[in-house]
């Protein structure tokens, strides 16, 4: 795996990897790295491809969300990050620093189980945290793999969302980070 924001790719040692997050041997190969504009497409592909929480195109756009509304996110308070395999987006996730929130993260099915949906949301926590995000949000589908992977990296079911999904929330400041600690 390898993680490339700007300039060349840099390979991840084992000492950067952080959580439950494994060294993927199938994932060989693979580039992490900040998505812009013209990946839009991609991303728009993995979204309406996943088997949870899905959408078609005609729903996203019933919700404001397009290519287009996307795009002028990334010039405003979002940033993406993309995980593409020979020239394929294969996973993505979007954090919005206005609405302090992971706006979306979502990994094709094939793809799933090797790690990078887990290096995509410690980019985007970080990347919020680094903006000054406390407590940050979520939501998913309730009972969803989705809702368990969250569950074991921290976050706390804290209600319902629109559209009957579950608001998920994480404290990210440094004195919950450091809690526990000596």
């Amino acid at each position: 795996l390898v993680e490339q924001g700007v300039g060349s790719p840099q390979a991840l040692s084992p000492g950067e990897l952080t959580g439950a997050w494994k060294p993927p041997m199938s994932s060989r190969g693979t580039v992490v790295r900040e998505a812009i504009a013209t990946d839009l497409p991609g991303i728009s592909r993995v979204r309406t491809s996943v088997r949870e929480n899905l959408l078609t195109a005609e729903q996203l756009r019933a919700r404001g969300i397009t290519n287009e509304s996307v795009a002028a996110s990334f010039l405003a308070d979002s940033k993406g990050w993309v995980a593409e395999h020979a020239g394929e987006i294969v996973a993505f996730a979007i954090a919005d620093r206005g609405a302090l929130s992971i706006f979306a993260l979502f990994v094709l099915p094939e793809w799933e189980d090797r790690g990078l949906g887990s290096r995509l949301l410690d980019l985007a926590t970080r990347w919020l945290r680094e903006n000054g995000a406390g407590v940050i949000w979520l939501s998913t589908g309730a009972g969803t793999k989705a809702a368990g992977f969250y569950e074991r990296r921290g976050w706390v079911a804290a209600g319902r969302h629109e559209h009957g999904d579950i608001r998920y929330e994480i404290d990210l400041s440094e004195a919950h980070l450091n809690k526990g600690t000596g």
